[in-house]
């Protein structure tokens, strides 16, 4: 088999692919049953027989394309996954060569080293790193006054990373013991569900979660902690935890991250914010009001493959404090970790929940040193600007509602010609049944309503205005 020629024909494929998306010249999803796509692409002969390369991948390849979810394509405004940029693209590719599995610095000594100037870069935004972004003893265990962290395969593990941090700040004994049964943590109502999972998985129980009340738009109200705080304690639970989120992601709006640290202050509580989708904020000069209080915090969940461009998966967990990182995992491996000053280097496996992590830090270090970290605050600035401008659209609207004025790219909005909850579902599969956008839904105070996230700078206000022409006429349908 020739595998440069596979390569090239793949390549060829993929450029053709983005090019097609990006012109709208193709739909961006088009969907069949599970069994029609194992057949188009011949999965099940594949498998058994072998045989895939130049003569008949398109064979395979075609089908495969065709049915993906077209990212590129100026009508994806759908969930909150970034259209990768191609530094991004070029970085899986490497790694998929050379694979180094970088958990254990020798086994991927440069990628070691790429996320550890990455994630000095992202503390560095947050006010936790006064040191240089590659001056590597700053970030030792031994150092002082400088924060940690790690990236994730995903926001996910990086939340629970966070609560397992936290159990050990509160309850050092936990590693051994288990977790006490008295412990909680305050939380909006409207936390992202992995943070939930994360509660469950460190061994408190949903009981553990005390839901602080939100506002009508799901954003938390500081003003009320303390009586969450109180009742909680009360009912014989000690809170040990705060988190916050910036953004909500059904909504995208921000909690009031610096008022409710004055809170956690006042009671000694670990804050932790999940900014997978907006602590990005921080790279533009227009909207990192919105983090206000972030070096206040104690931990942070930032994930890149949202808002920086970089292809999934590629988190940070962040902490303020080293120690606390450091504190988090427990383990022996005599075959993995040797232990000894003589050692060249620095493992990462410790601190993070997976043994064998890819190069996460090489895809965001592509997309940033391509474009430079002034670039991305830019299409930061350009993607919250157009989702403003796209709220003014809709909301002039007649027959259109949005019940809020966006913070962040994503928007929500409903139309005012169909009646109820299901009407709105309703009218979501008929515009993916044309393949045109694709568009999500979400609950705000009940209410169903249609939602974009703006992710693809090719987004425009025609894109939209083409939207609305195409939601007035499917009601018809």
């Amino acid at each position: 088999m020739n595998n440069r020629g596979l390569g090239e024909i793949v390549l060829d494929e993929l450029l053709a692919y983005r090019r097609a998306s990006e012109a709208g010249k193709t739909h961006v999803l088009k969907q069949k049953s599970p069994q029609q796509l194992s057949d188009e692409m011949g999965l099940a002969q594949l498998i058994r027989g072998g045989g895939l390369g130049t003569d008949n991948v398109q064979n395979f390849l075609t089908p495969y394309l065709e049915h993906s979810q077209h990212m590129h394509h100026p009508g994806f405004i759908g969930h909150q996954v970034a259209v990768p940029h191609e530094g991004a693209a070029i970085a899986d590719m490497v790694h998929g060569v050379i694979n180094n599995p970088m958990a254990v610095y020798e086994m991927g000594p440069t990628a070691s080293v790429i996320e550890r100037v990455v994630v000095n870069w992202m503390l560095e935004k947050c006010g936790w790193l006064s040191g240089a972004i590659d001056g590597f003893e700053a970030n030792s265990d031994e150092g002082a006054n400088n924060g940690a962290g790690v990236l994730t395969h995903g926001g996910s593990l990086a939340n629970l990373t966070a609560v397992l941090a936290a159990r050990a700040h509160a309850a050092p004994g936990a590693w051994q013991n288990g977790t006490p049964d008295d412990l909680a943590i305050i939380a909006p109502a409207a936390t992202h569900y992995s943070l939930a999972r994360a509660v469950s998985i460190a061994g408190f129980g949903q009981n553990a979660i005390r839901y602080a009340p939100v506002n009508t738009l799901d954003v938390l109200q500081p003003e009320k902690l303390e009586q969450t705080y109180v009742q909680a304690k009360n009912d014989g639970q000690n809170v040990f935890m705060v988190s916050a989120n910036a953004c909500t992601t059904a909504t995208g709006l921000y909690d009031p991250i610096d008022e409710v640290a004055e809170f956690c202050e006042r009671h000694n509580l670990w804050l932790h914010v999940d900014g997978a989708h907006g602590a990005s904020a921080l790279l533009s000069e227009k909207e990192r009001r919105l983090m206000k209080g972030i070096s206040r915090a104690d931990s942070l969940t930032w994930d890149a493959h949202k808002m920086m461009r970089t292809s999934a998966l590629c988190a940070a967990i962040l902490f303020k404090d080293q120690k606390s990182m450091a504190g988090t995992f427990h383990q022996d491996a005599s075959y993995i970790f040797y232990g000894g000053d003589e050692e060249i280097g620095f493992d990462v496996g410790p601190y993070a929940v997976e043994c064998t992590k890819s190069a996460l830090g090489a895809k965001l270090f592509w997309v940033l040193a391509m474009e430079g970290e002034k670039a991305i605050g830019a299409f930061i600035d350009k993607q919250y600007a157009d989702t403003r401008a796209f709220y003014d659209l809709i909301n002039a609207q007649d027959d259109f509602t949005c019940p809020y004025k966006p913070q962040a790219n994503i928007l929500c909005f409903k139309y005012n010609g169909v009646e109820g909850n299901a009407a709105q579902l309703n009218l979501r599969e008929k515009i993916l049944a044309r393949g045109n956008f694709y568009i999500t839904t979400a609950e705000v105070s009940g209410t169903r309503y249609l939602r974009l996230s703006v992710m693809n700078p090719l987004t425009t206000v025609e894109t939209i205005e083409a939207l609305i022409h195409e939601i007035r006429g499917a009601v018809c349908q």
